[in-house]
């Protein structure tokens, strides 16, 4: 009889001579996120501003026997992102799995938000997808195949007092990740949103949080693995997660 484990769709190596580029994947969501796939046989690419957290979390990734690249990158800039969907894959190939979950919070009444607040979390949270997709979606076209996976979250779906600019950038994630779906479905591109409640990470929140009432970072990974292990027939657009206790 199999053991569970054997039987385990996500305990397998279903995604090696994959090539995942996972932003922000130097801490919280996004590392988790990395070392979800890199277990799961993908090579993986992942990029951040700081070079310590980079560098930390490529030796990680890197003590899971796959194939790794870091690099610091600002995904808010064209020539940044430019840069960094080449170095990748000239490193480790074409990317096949796309990643995007480079984000901030900001948090308050809107206001008493200034207008740089604003062009910095729309720009991380916004831009940043649009820049990184474009770079990444002419060899998916190419090839023919690919999967987008968006981090968005629950405050893109819901609206609350204080999540002015931040709720702006994540409704608008989904409309334009639904767009993206619908253009690219037809090329074998799936693109994807994950949707998380309150996640238990360093991630600027709104006050304390109580580990045993919100998700874990690695709640979100398994939702990433999820969508990234599917049949290719199927089209899994959008995952809702969140913790069983309501914080």
């Amino acid at each position: 009889m199999d053991s569970i484990h054997e039987t385990n769709p996500l305990s397998a190596k279903q995604l090696s001579g994959k090539v995942a580029l996972v932003t922000g994947g130097n801490r919280g969501i996004g590392k988790a996120i990395a070392l979800r796939l890199a277990g799961l046989g993908a090579d993986v690419a992942i990029c951040g501003r700081d070079n310590s957290t980079i560098r930390d979390a490529a030796n990680e990734l890197a003590a899971l026997g796959v194939r790794v690249h870091s690099q610091a990158a600002d995904v808010t800039r064209a020539s940044d992102v430019s840069t960094l969907v080449q170095q990748s894959e000239a490193v480790l190939g074409p990317i096949s799995i796309l990643v995007n979950n480079a984000g901030i919070g900001l948090f308050g009444p809107v206001h008493e938000k200034s207008e740089t607040e604003w062009d910095a979390l729309l720009d991380t949270n916004l831009k940043s997808v649009f820049l990184v997709s474009r770079a990444v979606i002419p060899g998916m076209i190419q090839r023919k195949s690919g999967d987008i996976i968006n981090i968005s979250s629950l405050a893109g779906k819901n609206t609350f007092a204080g999540g002015g600019i931040y709720c702006a950038s994540k409704w608008a994630l989904q409309g334009l990740s639904g767009c993206m779906a619908e253009d690219l479905r037809a090329m074998g591109i799936r693109v994807s949103t994950v949707c998380p409640g309150s996640v238990f990470t360093e991630f600027s929140g709104r006050g304390g949080k109580d580990p045993s009432k919100v998700l874990a970072a690695d709640d979100v990974a398994h939702a990433v693995a999820m969508i990234a292990t599917q049949g290719q027939q199927s089209f899994l657009s959008e995952v809702h997660l969140r913790p069983v206790s309501k914080p």
